[in-house]
């Protein structure tokens, strides 16, 4: 396992190089990050043309920066969205986003504004999701991706597929600028999620789904830190409530 976290880790520094070099990335920068990148505003637009962004209705979206314009745009639409409270800290540990609900859009898009405006949920009343829009720092063609490194991404398909709101039928996106797409392979495990839609500003591509996609959490993989400070895990019976053992 450390030697695959080593080489997802010199994946995430070439490709934030690679956008730094560029030009690409946006304020606040990439290093470090799920980077944001120069053109997400439009990557957001193109995800907004597909058929899987116009039947979805409810979507989980990742909090981070590049995202923002997926989640303005899905509340301006209409859609009620889900984000999940920083690193899952808390025993409610989404906010859900309902257009019908909210006085500023603009500010509940954003990660502040979300703790605000949002109304935290547990887990098992998240509704169905039709749609997962993920943060990626690299992703392949055929949908393997890789995140920033804190494995909260894979945490939280693991514990939306627990309770059920995520099934086979829910679609995962992201929107990354090109330079983010990767030739060849990257290093997965069991616990990583692949993505069905990869949406840059100027095309969509569409991986088959060539592996199964998590089903659950898998308890051998989760982290000290994980297992002592994410609350949810204990509530819904997934990890022993004395046990640290991995």
């Amino acid at each position: 396992m450390r030697a695959l976290d080593e080489r997802k880790e010199a994946i995430r520094n070439r490709i934030w190089t690679l956008l730094e070099d560029q030009r690409a990335a946006a304020f606040p920068g990439a290093r470090g990050r799920i980077p944001n990148f120069v053109g997400a505003s439009a990557a957001a637009d193109s995800l907004a043309a597909t058929d899987v962004w116009q039947a979805a209705e409810v979507i989980k979206c990742n909090p981070d920066a590049p995202q923002r314009y997926v989640r303005l745009r899905a509340l301006r639409e209409g859609k009620v969205v889900y984000m999940a409270v920083p690193r899952l800290r808390q025993a409610r540990c989404f906010w859900e986003l309902d257009p019908r609900r909210l006085r500023d859009m603009r500010a509940a898009a954003s990660i502040g504004g979300a703790a605000k405006a949002g109304r935290a949920v547990d887990p098992r009343e998240l509704p169905h999701l039709d749609l997962v829009v993920a943060g990626s720092v690299a992703v392949s063609r055929t949908g393997a991706r890789i995140g920033k490194g804190g494995g909260y991404s894979d945490l939280e398909y693991a514990l939306c597929r627990a309770v059920g709101c995520i099934d086979d039928s829910t679609r995962v996106a992201t929107t990354v600028h090109p330079l983010q797409i990767v030739r060849g392979a990257l290093p997965e495990t069991g616990h990583d999620f692949r993505v069905d839609l990869i949406v840059t500003p100027e095309r969509v591509l569409r991986p088959r789904r060539s592996r199964p996609q998590p089903s659950g959490i898998i308890a051998a993989d989760l982290t000290d830190d994980i297992r002592e400070n994410v609350p949810a895990l204990r509530a819904l019976g997934l990890i022993p409530r004395n046990s640290r053992d991995r």
